[in-house]
């Protein structure tokens, strides 16, 4: 979810500057790689009513897009570090490896390299690999130097690079590390902005000093705050189904919306109006005016702006989005009826079969409520009378209105029991859209049957 959300900041600060947006695949942890994961990624930004300029599929200068595509790039890259002196090989096994992890977590040390191979001879360390011996590119961090990372929100973060690993640039494998590909990449695509989590502060030191090792240009890092789960604990995972972007559009929430919401997440306009489309959101967002503040994902915020985008659709479009919400047994000849009378109810799509299924299902009389209400006069056969007067041709909103709001004043019935217990025998809820219009949608018969039904029940008691 917060992939999304960043996404759509570096897509507004790209349009808004005329710039490209670049879809990149970074794909190069293999252990962690997910079939069909890639194709799911592209699908759901266009989900989202959203785009790449260069990327997978379109293609591009910079091409290809896809990380394991580009890994004679990122060896040759490495390569060259090794030759400035700027990286060495490792030849330390995996075994050796945890031993020293664990030496440094008994003695209560923070886990880094201890540079066992940082002073190997060229000559050795080339020999060695040359003969076959599985190595890695390590990147020779400078010893007690301050590394600065400017962050547009915070501005200069200083630490000593004796706080920064000998981190891996190369794998043995022949794929790179994060680190190296995405600097690499950044470089050779022309990034000028790099917007992200704020859990990658710490990474930006080491890419810090890749671009100085390489001499190259940095760009703009924005590290921008993490979300907080709903009740304000803990950082929302990108990695828990419940939260992802797709799952959102699974249980109903419109795109517009969640792109709403995601606008205003630690961030507000100059009026702070907090409805805006894409288009408004491009001309006036600045990632430098975003809050510090880790933001609380509001769940009863989206609901709320749900409800207004879902309130902003014709019936036609509405009902081409419930498309997928809609049961089997929905009656769409009857969808301008029905759809029109709980729009205003619906909180997300998925929320349409809750509040139709009375139209179209049978009901379950809470007979003891209906009893307690109003003693059965709601059932009477005064009430059925009416309901038999009304022609198929007087079946209307204001003819049903009329003759129920004479019958309750004619017998000083109380009206709210009246009509909560007329609306609990015809639909089996107490809360329900216009209970008038919702009788002359449910039809004479279906609605004398029910009525029916409810005294015969109450009879049997």
């Amino acid at each position: 979810m917060g992939s999304m959300a960043m996404l759509l900041k570096n897509y507004a600060w790209a349009k808004k500057n005329h710039g490209q947006f670049v879809l990149r695949i970074e794909d190069t942890d293999k252990v962690r790689e997910i079939a069909g994961a890639v194709k799911e990624i592209q699908q759901v930004i266009r989900d989202y009513g959203l785009d790449w300029d260069e990327g997978p599929e379109k293609g591009g200068p910079h091409a290809p897009y896809i990380q394991s595509q580009r890994l004679e790039t990122y060896r040759e890259h490495a390569e060259k570090l090794v030759e400035l002196d700027k990286a060495y090989y490792c030849f330390c096994t995996k075994e050796r490896l945890e031993q020293i992890k664990a030496e440094q977590k008994n003695n209560k040390q923070p886990p880094k390299y201890d540079k066992h191979c940082r002073n190997l001879s060229r000559e050795e360390a080339l020999t060695r690999k040359n003969a076959g011996e599985a190595c890695v590119i390590r990147l020779k961090v400078p010893e007690n130097q301050p590394v600065i990372v400017n962050d547009l929100l915070r501005g200069e973060i200083k630490i000593d690079s004796s706080e920064v690993d000998d981190q891996v640039l190369m794998k043995s494998d022949g794929y790179p590390t994060y680190h190296l590909g995405v600097v690499v990449d950044d470089h050779l695509m022309n990034i000028t902005h790099i917007l992200r989590g704020e859990e990658w502060i710490s990474s930006a030191p080491k890419h810090v000093l890749l671009y100085e090792a390489f001499g190259w240009e940095k760009p703009v890092f924005a590290h921008i705050p993490v979300f907080l789960n709903p009740d304000g604990k803990g950082k929302m995972s990108k990695r828990k189904g419940t939260v992802s972007a797709r799952s959102f559009l699974e249980k109903g929430y419109l795109p517009e919306a969640m792109l709403n919401f995601f606008m205003i997440l630690g961030w507000a306009r100059e009026d702070q109006r907090e409805i805006m489309n894409l288009a408004e959101y491009i001309q006036e967002f600045d990632p430098s005016e975003v809050s510090l503040k880790s933001v609380v994902f509001d769940l009863q915020k989206l609901n709320w702006l749900n409800g207004v985008y879902i309130r902003q659709l014709s019936i036609d479009e509405l009902e081409r989005r419930l498309e997928p919400f809609l049961p089997k047994d929905f009656p769409r000849e009857k969808s301008t009826a029905i759809l029109p009378l709980v729009m205003e109810r619906l909180v997300t799509l998925a929320d349409v079969e809750e509040l139709t299924e009375f139209f179209y299902r049978p009901i379950k009389l809470d007979l003891q409520l209906l009893l307690k209400k109003a003693d059965a006069l709601l059932v009477s056969n005064q009430l059925m009378a009416v309901i038999k007067k009304l022609t198929d041709g007087s079946w209307s909103v204001t003819e049903i209105e009329k003759q129920l709001r004479t019958l309750q004043a004619e017998h000083d019935w109380h009206k709210g029991q009246f009509f909560m217990m007329l609306r609990l025998t015809v639909t089996g809820k107490k809360a329900t859209p216009p209970l008038f219009e919702t009788m002359a949608v449910l039809g004479k018969d279906l609605v004398s049957e029910r009525l029916n039904d409810a005294l015969s029940a109450i009879n049997d008691l």
